[in-house]
């Protein structure tokens, strides 16, 4: 098992991940608030601003205050 950092020394497993997304869309921040009010929201961003939202197979979603980018940096080295 692959555990990908996600910031501020939160990880996820990077099997179950399914898209590392920008939280600016309409689609995306209504998801989140759907994940919130179902209780399968996950902040991980210790107040800081939400600059990457990842989606879990599991349904999960996830708030990070890193970007997509590094997140997917963090990834492609762990690779």
């Amino acid at each position: 098992m692959q555990l990908i950092n996600i910031g501020y020394g939160n990880m996820v497993s990077s099997e179950r991940l399914v898209a590392v997304v920008s939280p600016d869309s309409a689609p995306i921040k209504r998801m989140v608030t759907d994940a919130r009010d179902r209780g399968l929201l996950i902040d991980a961003t210790y107040g800081r601003k939400t600059r990457s939202v990842v989606v879990t197979d599991s349904d999960h979603i996830i708030l990070s205050a890193i970007t997509p980018q590094a997140i997917g940096g963090h990834l492609e080295t762990e690779e």
